[in-house]
């Protein structure tokens, strides 16, 4: 039976894609392989580096840890689909600006929870965040900048939804 394949019908970054997989194939193989979409990364396989994080039905998963056959029905944001054509979003760019990247390994996935984070809560304490990004790990940075870099996007998402212009803090 290993050569059977199920129908998958996943909704990726608002389109739809019906594909023949392996009921083994994982949502992280699904995405690179299958869909062409890279900046999901594959670190250490086990669920534990948040490499590999992507909204699943607008929560954070661990695409490593799921059969893309189980999710048939579910939509999926990758870190491709924060922002539309070549613009960065207020995340993106508060990372960029904040030089919270380096080598870049970890970057999406830090992205992704950086994402569902201000979305439950758009002004977040220091201790806040710093608990949120317990479960990506980045071996170049402190964690200064990212830190930073998300104060500076929930204050750019915040004036945008207000209109209101604020300083970071």
């Amino acid at each position: 039976m290993s050569g059977d394949k199920v129908q998958v019908d996943i909704k990726v970054n608002g389109k739809r894609y019906v594909r023949l997989v392996e009921p083994r194939y994982l949502l992280a193989d699904f995405l690179r392989h299958e869909l062409g979409l890279k900046g999901t990364h594959i670190g250490c396989e086990h669920g534990v580096c948040g490499a590999c994080t992507i909204l699943l039905d607008g929560r954070t998963a661990r695409s490593c840890l799921h059969f893309a056959v189980d999710l048939s029905g579910s939509e999926v944001v990758t870190v491709e689909g924060l922002a539309p054509g070549a613009a960065l979003d207020p995340v993106q760019q508060a990372f960029h600006e904040n030089h919270a990247l380096q080598c870049g390994f970890c970057t999406s996935g830090f992205l992704m929870t950086v994402h569902e984070l201000l979305a439950e809560n758009p002004d977040p304490s220091t201790e806040e965040i710093r608990a949120a990004l317990t479960n990506n790990l980045c071996r170049c940075t402190g964690y200064v900048n990212i830190v930073t870099a998300v104060k500076a996007a929930a204050v750019a998402i915040r004036a945008a939804r207000t209109g209101v212009q604020e300083e970071s803090r």
